[in-house]
């Protein structure tokens, strides 16, 4: 399998961010010609090879059955530091040491283990071959917790085994709650590694006491502190779900080779935490609706490589906080790479928010496969949700998929924001969400139910989206509400219609696609105001019917 090729033709952004001499040019452009013959003068690359389709791997070359001993390398359109395993010192200990006996709670003899390494300045808490039962377990600093093969940590589904409450972020908002089953706050040089099993909460009053996401904000004393915000289940009130394995404030996170069954809530997630590292993990959580497979909050300096999830929700998630409890942190997730990986079924296949109050940025998806997934490449936002994402790359991934390949949703549900969900309640606020400069280039979507669906905001369209050398076979095409500055360059695209419908949307540009749809002819429709400035350059069909007599050109 090839590695690493190199983008040939970059993204507008990518362009822009190399060259910034040229941003006055660009400023000054008028026509989508014109951007077109700069995009022949500013050819750049950041990795070696080519960027053929033959390069993109299949399903079985990528996830957790192929993770490597080391860790390659990572190239990147931005700045991002070479990952290295963490080292600790020899001392080992086995849980057994401390008193740990099968089929009875384990929690205190695990504990002790992880404490006493810790006080000695490090080394390897092992969990050996059987079956354990736990409550909450605390990662301390330079303590690798290790999971033997043919090992299985189950937890407790009671809520007593999780207190006292922890400081802890729920769905992009800080309180005082349970934590995640595995937790370390403020820790830094952690792991947990082995090919042994994690199995989430039983049945009981963790799953019972939820405080119920749907209603979420509802129930959230905004107004307090977060270390005020106390949600401990006492006399039966709401609890914050326990995430599976949740850092938060750490750095140097290194997660390998384990497997996860069953969470209450999303299985991994690192929260403000820095160098993190996550590779050839197995996660299962299809029917959890809460079940994210890996959720990165509001972290910098990540990579995700070699995983494979199946997922009740999202399968790999990148977040940044929730409205206004988000933007008071104002932490963004940054300098994220997540490669070589496999998402099986799920929401969306990598998912930037719909929590994005800090910013997401700098993202970059390499040499992935999505197979049985619903949405591929999904980015969702919300008006009250804030912030936004930038500088998003996709490249070499191969998608077969249930439903859209690539899907920009920033008005939600009226389920989750009532009215705010209606295009027509437009509203400019510092809650206002954006996302811009987008780059997917080099795709195979064997099928998918739609190709292209946006839904920006009339007040904040999607903007700068370039997607490039793509195969797709979907039953739909394109759908443009509230965008501006898309590119699709050297595509060819078999579908079941042939219906292309624009909102609201201008500045879009068609370059070198070859439609092959129903009576080989395309159809437009095209509405709204602000419609315009749309070409067709060298497509086959030339050009839409009565493209002629259209006033959006």
């Amino acid at each position: 399998m090839k590695r690493n090729h190199p983008i040939q033709s970059a993204s507008i952004l990518f362009l822009l961010q190399s060259f910034p001499a040229k941003l006055k040019v660009v400023a000054k452009l008028r026509t989508l010609s014109s951007i077109f013959a700069l995009f022949a003068v500013m050819q750049s690359s950041f990795a070696q090879g080519n960027n053929s389709l033959n390069s993109i791997p299949t399903k079985d070359e990528v996830g957790a059955l192929r993770m490597p001993d080391e860790i390659a390398p990572v190239h990147a359109p931005f700045p991002m530091p070479q990952f290295r395993k963490p080292t600790f010192k020899s001392l080992t200990m086995n849980i057994t040491e401390k008193g740990a006996k099968q089929g009875v709670m384990t929690t205190k003899a695990i504990q002790t283990a992880i404490d006493e390494v810790h006080s000695k300045g490090g080394g390897t808490v092992v969990v050996p071959k059987g079956i354990w039962n736990t409550g909450r377990i605390i990662l301390k600093s330079n303590v690798n917790f290790h999971i033997s093969e043919g090992a299985e940590l189950r937890f407790s589904g009671e809520i007593k085994d999780y207190l006292p409450v922890v400081f802890t972020r729920s769905a992009g908002v800080e309180g005082m709650s349970l934590g995640a089953c595995i937790y370390a706050n403020g820790q830094q040089n952690i792991a947990i590694t082995g090919k042994g099993k994690l199995v989430g909460p039983a049945p009981g009053s963790v799953r019972k006491q939820n405080i119920g996401y749907g209603t979420f904000e509802e129930r959230v004393p905004f107004e307090k502190h977060p270390t005020q915000r106390i949600f401990d289940g006492s006399n039966g009130g709401p609890i914050f779900l326990p995430t599976f394995i949740g850092p938060i404030n750490c750095k140097d996170v290194y997660i390998e080779g384990i497997s996860l069954r069953e969470t209450a809530f999303w299985n991994i997630v690192p929260v403000y935490c820095e160098n993190v590292i996550i590779r050839g993990v197995d996660v299962y959580s299809v029917g959890i609706p809460t079940g994210d497979g890996m959720d990165i909050e509001s972290c910098k300096n990540v990579l995700i490589e070699y995983c494979t999830l199946a997922a009740g929700d999202d399968c790999f998630t990148i977040k940044s906080g929730r409205g206004e409890d988000g933007m008071r942190v104002n932490k963004p997730s940054e300098n994220i790479v997540i490669r070589y990986s496999l998402a099986k079924q799920g929401h969306g296949g990598v998912t930037t928010g719909s929590e994005t109050a800090g910013m997401i940025r700098n993202v970059y998806v390499h040499d992935c496969v999505f197979d049985d997934t619903d949405t591929g490449i999904r980015f969702k936002t919300r008006r009250p949700r804030g912030g936004g994402g930038e500088n998003l790359y996709y490249e070499r991934i191969r998608m077969n998929l249930r439903g859209t390949a690539i899907n920009v949703d920033m008005l939600g549900s009226s389920m989750y924001v009532g009215a705010l969900a209606s295009r027509d309640n437009s509203v400019v606020n510092k809650l206002t969400p954006l996302y811009r400069n987008i780059s997917v280039k080099n795709i195979i979507v064997e099928q998918s139910s739609q190709f292209l669906k946006v839904n920006g905001l009339p007040e904040s369209p999607l903007s700068n989206l370039l997607i490039e050398n793509a195969t797709i076979r979907s039953k739909k095409l394109i759908t443009l509400n509230d965008a501006k500055g898309v590119v699709l360059k050297n595509i060819k695209i078999s579908s079941d219609d042939n219906l292309i419908q624009v909102l609201d949307s201008k500045n879009i540009a068609f370059e070198n696609v070859h439609f092959d749809v129903p009576g080989n002819e395309v159809v437009t429709e095209i509405k709204g105001d602000n419609a315009g400035n749309i070409e067709f350059k060298d497509c086959i069909p030339p050009k839409p019917r009565d493209w002629e007599t259209s006033s959006h050109q």
